[in-house]
């Protein structure tokens, strides 16, 4: 059995459907839909010279990769290379394809460095590191039970103080661009990103395919947007997904976040409780989150609201000659 590597196909169906099935049984906490797959190819701004590869063996799908340069980092040069295989397909070879044919693109495109997220377990990591990549930080993924579990109650905004959802700013969603950008300035990585393509930002994050507007809770201060809580949802197009099997319907937060001049006041839990409260009433039964595992404050809030680590991954780097 031969294995292939080549570019994904926006124009064929099957292609975007086997890169989201390999991606939601190698990666089971992040969601991922065959109209996200192709709106990432899309709509990636150009300067991250952004590529999708897949693996092919006897025409199915078993391996993917996402690589392209981090082109909002502040220091030029910084690559990525994210590679998932087919859990029952691993050790034929893909894996190791799929990284050869991402780093000659990085090397391509001037990238000095390449870093990828790896699964946390030992079979993951042995793998990175027989390819010369060397671990820096970690992640985790948690998990929290809206079906069974208790939320903590809504609480009435303090004077001065208001609650909206994004769709609430469906007119000009300029504000919150602002809010994301100096928010993301302060997350823990080994590449700092800083936004400032307000264009770039409305197809990568307003315009997704999974950027659910009505669960995304931001939090006014005298009317100037002072936190955040983003949430993704599938809209229900993973019927039989490892993230729909394992607990019904889930909903992803990607980001929750405060702007320096309001952090303290415990606005992030406002603007995180109330997306959850909605995600339940709305049928939601499962949530997911990441945090780095250096981020003290997020993982505090975090579990105050039940969540439980379910998974680990580590970013590995490697320097590209």
């Amino acid at each position: 059995m031969t294995v292939i590597v080549r570019d994904l196909r926006t124009d064929v169906r099957s292609d975007a459907e086997g890169f989201a099935r390999v991606r939601q049984l190698a990666l089971p906490f992040m969601l991922c839909t065959p109209e996200s797959v192709v709106h990432d190819l899309t709509h990636t701004h150009p300067d991250a010279r952004f590529r999708q590869l897949i693996a092919e063996e006897d025409g199915e799908v078993v391996g993917t990769a996402q690589v392209g340069l981090a082109h909002e980092s502040t220091e030029p040069g910084q690559g990525f290379a994210n590679v998932y295989v087919h859990p029952e397909r691993t050790g034929r070879g893909a894996g190791t394809l799929l990284v050869r044919a991402a780093e000659a693109h990085l090397s391509a495109v001037g990238a000095s460095t390449s870093y990828a997220w790896v699964p946390g377990v030992p079979s993951h990591r042995a793998f990175a590191e027989r390819h010369g990549y060397t671990a820096s930080r970690s992640a985790h993924f948690l998990r929290l039970d809206l079906a069974h579990g208790a939320l903590p109650p809504l609480e009435t905004p303090p004077p001065g103080v208001e609650l909206r959802t994004a769709a609430d700013f469906a007119a000009d969603p300029r504000p919150l661009f602002a809010l994301d950008a100096e928010t993301t300035r302060d997350e823990p990585s080994d590449i700092d990103t800083e936004f400032a393509d307000y264009e770039a930002w409305l197809d990568g994050t307003w315009r997704h395919p999974l950027f659910s507007r009505e669960l995304t809770s931001v939090v006014l201060v005298d009317g100037r947007p002072a936190a955040f809580s983003a949430a993704r949802t599938d809209g229900g197009t993973l019927p039989h997904s490892r993230l729909r099997s394992s607990g019904g319907t889930p909903i992803g937060t990607v980001m929750t976040g405060t702007a320096r001049a309001f952090r303290g006041r415990g606005l992030a839990k406002l603007a995180k409780n109330a997306s959850l409260h909605r995600a339940r009433a709305a049928g939601f039964t499962q949530a997911f989150t990441g945090n780095d595992s250096g981020n003290g404050p997020m993982l505090a809030i975090n579990k105050w609201f039940g969540y439980e680590i379910c998974a680990t991954e580590v970013r590995y780097v490697r320097e590209l000659g």
